[in-house]
């Protein structure tokens, strides 16, 4: 924790710097602006990259170089998402957290236990890598993935390419592949054709070629792919294959259930494990993704599961690169729904501990790193409303994510029923915890402005009227989302003392904490593209 509070320390004086107003940025569904469809197409060219030699990791890198590589990369996850994960969990076993209150004339004593840390906080080597790419301070996944896979600045949309889309960059997944002979695993919570994961073997002009970026997949030859699906399954010509049947001709074994899943085997050769329980119905950022980890249930396959099946097909003489995306922080984030976005990062801790346990059997042999590609939401850890105060245990009182109470209550019934707004109460309630019961003293309790809130939002939700706001205001309050759904978790953030402030990413750097053969090289404070660098060198690849 020491080394971690270095960092925070480093955050903390960044912050001056890197906040304030920026351009206006692209809606939420895609996070990015994209180049056109017309931008020349990509070569199979490895850009020339100017070499970066760092007296630290070319000292590591002269010792042995690990045979087992794990990169977690938390899409959207910046300091306040991991910080607010283990400030919930802290205070959830904490009995003096409402006692200690700063606010509370007399608190008897009481004292804060404080946060309880994610495993990987406590990691020996605790970096910060600053995100900007070539058009924004508040960069968008594709441009920062490319960014961590191969060492190179490029637009917000762009994949594994440079701003102009003329050149091809080979990525350090794509690298360790060829020349180390080392099996390549990737696993996401969101689509395997979506931005990050693409950075690792596609380049394409726009992130947004999902059919293009998932036949790069299948000609990558990566042996292990699982968690979500693949967007935009068919391509644009009817001769064309589905990207599932492609999959089928490059070698790859397909599975789509939790029971086949489980049942493979490195015997199996290249695999895709596709999750039996996608969520084809996300009204924002669309098909082919895990379910949000506060709606899945025990028995469903979860992020740590999948890692653990790819250590078990990947395991070699030769060794592993692994590259895991918890992808729905980032889309909790856009939500500002900060409930999600802690299940999605305590989801996401859950399969580092697998690397960490897999690393305590192979202690010289196995590197860790842990980063996030941007933040998402403006997260703060705190709130005008709340003064000093932080109620963040209010939070367990959310029993559904946005999007699924979005999709199952104000889509399908509300919308359909026209649901009268008492019925709806009843609903927020018993899913959010947020009461109108008269004479409550609950924190939990709507005061009579959140009322008005509310409603407003039911109304526009319903389409009976614009509540009286402007477009800006509009836009400011919910984003592209639906205005009950965000309205609803907003509120219970506020009373937990926290907030967001935009729906979009922000332009806060990012944690790069390590563990294992050669973690010492990322301590200090660097840009983005250093983590390829480091690994690069650390692996001995050019």
């Amino acid at each position: 924790m020491k080394k971690l509070t270095a960092s925070l320390l480093t955050l903390c004086l960044a912050l001056g710097l890197l906040t304030g107003c920026g351009a206006e940025k692209a809606p939420a569904a895609e996070e990015t602006t994209t180049p056109t469809e017309t931008a020349a197409p990509a070569t199979n060219a490895t850009a020339p990259v100017t070499e970066k030699i760092d007296p630290v990791v070319e000292e590591a890198a002269e010792a042995k170089a690990p045979k087992y590589v794990f990169l977690f990369i938390g899409d959207g996850m910046s300091y306040p998402q991991f910080q607010i994960t283990a400030d919930y969990l802290g205070a959830l076993t904490d009995e003096d957290y409402f006692k200690a209150q700063p606010s509370l004339t007399s608190n008897g004593g009481a004292t804060l236990d404080g946060p309880k840390p994610l495993n990987f906080m406590n990691f020996e080597a605790a970096g910060t890598s600053v995100t900007y790419d070539l058009n924004s301070f508040a960069p968008d996944s594709s441009s920062t993935a490319t960014a961590i896979a191969t060492g190179n600045k490029t637009y917000s949309g762009v994949v594994g390419m440079d701003y102009t889309a003329k050149t091809a960059y080979e990525s350090i997944a794509e690298k360790v592949h060829a020349q180390l002979g080392m099996k390549v695993g990737l696993v996401t919570s969101v689509p395997l054709n979506h931005a990050t994961p693409a950075a690792f073997y596609a380049n394409q002009a726009s992130r947004d070629s999902y059919y293009k970026i998932g036949v790069e997949l299948m000609d990558s030859g990566f042996e292990y792919l699982a968690g979500g699906g693949l967007r935009k399954n068919k391509g644009g010509s009817a001769k064309d294959p589905t990207l599932m049947e492609l999959a089928v001709e490059k070698g790859y074994k397909v599975t789509t259930t939790d029971a086949e899943a489980k049942a493979i085997t490195a015997a199996d050769g290249k695999v895709l494990l596709i999750d039996e329980h996608l969520n084809n119905k996300d009204a924002y950022f669309g098909d082919n993704a895990m379910s949000y980890a506060i709606d899945r249930t025990e028995d469903m396959m979860s992020l740590a599961d999948y890692v653990a099946k790819g250590i078990e097909v990947l395991d070699n003489e030769k060794g592993f690169f692994m590259m895991c995306e918890g992808g729905k922080i980032d889309w909790g984030g856009h939500a500002n729904d900060v409930a999600t976005v802690i299940h999605e990062v305590m989801a996401f801790e859950k399969a580092v501990q697998v690397a960490v346990d897999f690393a305590k059997e192979h202690p010289d042999e196995t590197l860790i790193v842990v980063t996030g590609d941007h933040e998402t939401g403006g997260l703060s850890i705190g709130f005008a409303g709340t003064d000093y105060d932080t109620y963040l245990t209010l939070l367990e009182n959310q029993k559904i994510s946005l999007v699924k109470f979005d999709a199952e209550y104000v889509d399908s019934t509300y919308f359909v029923d026209e649901t009268p707004f008492e019925t709806v109460l009843e609903d927020i309630e018993r899913l959010f915890g947020l009461t109108t019961e008269a004479g409550s003293s609950s924190k939990l309790k709507l005061t009579g402005y959140e009322m008005e809130c509310l409603e407003r939002a039911y109304n526009k939700s319903m389409g009976n009227s614009n509540g009286g706001l402007s477009s800006q205001e509009s836009k400011e309050l919910y984003g592209s989302h639906d205005a009950l759904t965000v309205t609803i978790t907003n509120i219970l953030a506020n009373k937990a003392g926290v907030n967001f402030s935009s729906f979009q990413h922000s332009g806060l750097p990012t944690a790069v904490l390590a563990d294992g053969v050669g973690a010492e090289v990322f301590n200090g404070y660097y840009d983005n593209t250093d983590i390829y660098y480091k690994m690069a060198e650390l692996l001995n690849v050019k």
